[in-house]
C-alpha cells in the first residue's frame, strides 16, 4: 500500500518546488527549472503513481500570475477529479516574509495581514523554501489565486 502523503507546491518563480510530506514532515523535495505548464503534469503524474495523496497545498500568490494560474487550474482539477482537499496560503509562508519581486523596483510586501506593493531601491535577496514541518493552520480553503493585490505599475 502506498504511503499517505500531503503534497505542497510553490510555483511562484524558478525553481518550482514540490514537497512530499508524511505525517506533516518533509520526506522528499522535487525542484525544477522547467516551465510549470510543462513539468507540473509530469511531476504530479509520478506522485499519484507513487503515493496516496491525502491533501494538496499551494502558494496562491503573489508571484508570477501565469505560474499561479497554471498551478491553481491543475490543482483544482486534481482536487475535483480525485476528491482530494485543496488548501492555499500566501507566498510569504515560504520565504520568511521577505519582499517578493513584482515588476521593476516594485515588490510585494505583507504588512500585518495585508499584501501591498512597495518601491524598493535595493533588491532584497529572497528564495522560497519548503518548510520542514507542514503547519496546517497556515493554510485555508480560500484557494483562488491572489489576483486582487493592488495594481502593479
Amino acid at each position: 500500500m502506498p504511503k499517505a502523503v500531503d503534497v505542497v507546491l510553490v510555483a511562484l518563480s524558478s525553481p518550482i518546488l514540490v514537497g512530499i510530506y508524511e505525517n506533516k514532515k518533509l520526506i522528499k523535495t522535487i525542484k525544477s527549472e522547467e516551465k510549470s505548464s510543462e513539468v507540473l503534469p509530469k511531476i504530479y503524474d509520478e506522485i499519484f503513481k507513487t503515493y496516496e495523496v491525502k491533501n494538496l497545498f499551494y502558494a496562491n500568490g503573489p508571484g508570477s500570475f501565469m505560474a499561479i494560474k497554471i498551478a491553481y487550474i491543475l490543482l483544482k482539477s486534481f482536487s475535483v477529479l480525485k476528491n482530494i482537499p485543496l488548501f492555499a496560503t500566501d507566498a510569504f509562508y515560504f520565504n520568511k516574509n521577505q519582499p517578493i519581486k513584482a515588476i521593476g523596483k516594485l515588490y510585494f510586501v505583507r504588512i500585518s495581514s495585508e499584501i501591498k506593493t512597495q518601491k524598493l531601491e535595493i533588491a532584497p535577496s529572497m528564495e522560497f523554501k519548503l518548510q520542514d514541518v507542514l503547519d496546517y493552520n497556515e493554510f485555508n480553503t480560500a484557494v483562488t489565486p491572489l489576483y486582487g493585490i493592488g495594481a502593479v505599475g
